[in-house]
This record gives structure tokens, C-alpha cells and sequence, in this order.
């Protein structure tokens, strides 16, 4: 699907707080942001070319030279930092500079030109009220436009979904799915009935949902400096 000419394929994030402006304590939400992505630096590191770091006050950027966690990693910060709304952009591509792995500045190449496309991309779909914004986008020059634009709907589609959530459906829907274990398992950690979850998953259309997560990491898995 992707198209290598031999080059290594990076794929930068940048991530960016909405509104961050009126948020009243900021300096409280960039401590756990901080705290948040350290975690994700542990818990991904194999995946990880550039550790996770906070740029500018409300934005951030890693860089990873395989695909395969792009989706885990989003959806984990969406979930840690939720009730605040998250904006991500997702670039893949060369990358031309060299990396510090420590620290996701100081490099260069089309992997961030086109993450900063995907999210600036993001900011105008939201000004555009006649058209459900999706938090999420992804740009890169190594695939044809259909590829880009079938992830592109599928992101925009997840997020339509995750819109209708209730605050209960969402607490539920992202236990059962952080664990990825059984519904009764589920009911159990949140003491409620077995039946509650399912409610939660089949009104929350969770399965839809996960099954374009899915759909996603399958194809994000094939990039990766590593395999092309």
C-alpha cells in the first residue's frame, strides 16, 4: 500500500489541546499531560523513534518508526486526558534530519510537514459547522490520495461515534476496551451488573467502533523504518 523508494518511513504526531486558552488552571493539565506521555514513552517504547514531549504549552509531538501503535497511542492519551479535548494530526514520511531519541524536536523532514497538514487540516473542519469534525487526521506523500482519504473517513466516522457517548457509556466502553477482556470481567472492576455493559457497548456502538480501530491498525501496521 505505502510507497517506500527505499526511504525509512517515520510517523510524527502532533497533538494539540482544544481551547486551551480557557482552561482556568493550565499549568494542572500540562503536569498530567506531562505525566501522561512519560507513560506512554514507557509503555510504547519499542515503537518509539522520538520520545513523547510537550513542544509548546498546549501542543505536543513524538515520532514513531513503526506504525503498529499509532491508534493505542491516541486513544490512551484521549482516554487519560479526558474531560479535556484533544486535536491530533498524524504525518508519515521521510524524516531527513538526524533523531534524538530522547526528545521529539530538532528534527525535520516530510513526516512532520505532513502531520502539521493533518492537524492544521483538523483546526479548519472544525470552523466548518454543516460538517461533523473529526479530532483526528492523517497526511503523508507515500501513499495515493484514496488511501488517505479512506483513513481520513474511517477516523471521521470513529469520531461521530464517540461524540454520542454518554460520560457512563464512555467510562464503560473504555474500561472494556483498555482491558480487552470479557464483559463480566468488565462488570466486575466497575461493580455493576454484566448486563449494564453490554447495554453500554451495544447503545455506544462499540462494535462498529472497534472494528474501524481495527481496520486502522491493520493498515498503519504496515509502516515502519524497520520493514520497508
Amino acid at each position: 500500500m505505502f510507497s517506500t523508494h527505499k526511504e525509512a518511513l517515520y510517523i510524527a504526531i502532533i497533538g494539540d489541546i482544544k481551547n486551551s486558552k480557557k482552561i482556568q488552571d493550565r499549568k494542572v493539565i500540562q503536569d498530567k499531560l506531562r505525566l501522561v506521555l512519560n507513560a506512554i514513552n514507557q509503555k510504547f517504547a519499542p515503537s518509539i523513534a522520538a520520545k513523547f514531549m510537550i513542544t509548546l504549552g498546549d501542543e505536543f509531538q513524538g515520532l514513531l518508526g513503526q506504525g503498529e501503535h499509532v491508534v493505542d497511542i491516541i486513544e490512551e492519551i484521549q482516554m487519560e486526558m479526558y474531560p479535556v479535548q484533544i486535536r491530533f494530526g498524524i504525518g508519515i514520511g521521510e524524516i531527513t534530519t538526524d533523531i534524538n531519541a530522547e526528545m521529539a524536536i530538532g528534527a525535520d523532514g516530510p513526516g512532520y510537514y505532513m502531520a502539521r497538514e493533518a492537524i492544521e487540516t483538523v483546526k479548519r473542519n472544525e470552523q466548518k459547522s454543516k460538517i461533523q469534525a473529526a479530532d483526528i487526521a492523517i497526511a503523508t506523500s507515500s501513499c495515493i490520495q484514496y488511501q488517505c482519504e479512506l483513513m481520513n473517513t474511517v477516523f471521521s466516522l470513529m469520531s461521530v461515534i464517540k461524540e454520542h457517548w454518554t460520560q457512563r457509556q464512555r467510562e464503560i466502553i473504555w474500561e472494556f476496551d483498555k482491558h480487552n477482556g470479557s464483559q463480566a470481567e468488565c462488570a466486575d472492576r466497575l461493580l455493576i451488573k454484566q448486563s449494564s455493559v453490554q447495554r453500554s457497548l451495544v447503545s455506544g456502538n462499540y462494535y462498529a467502533y472497534r472494528e474501524a480501530k481495527d481496520t486502522l491498525k491493520k493498515v498503519l501496521r504496515e509502516i515502519g523504518k524497520k520493514d520497508v
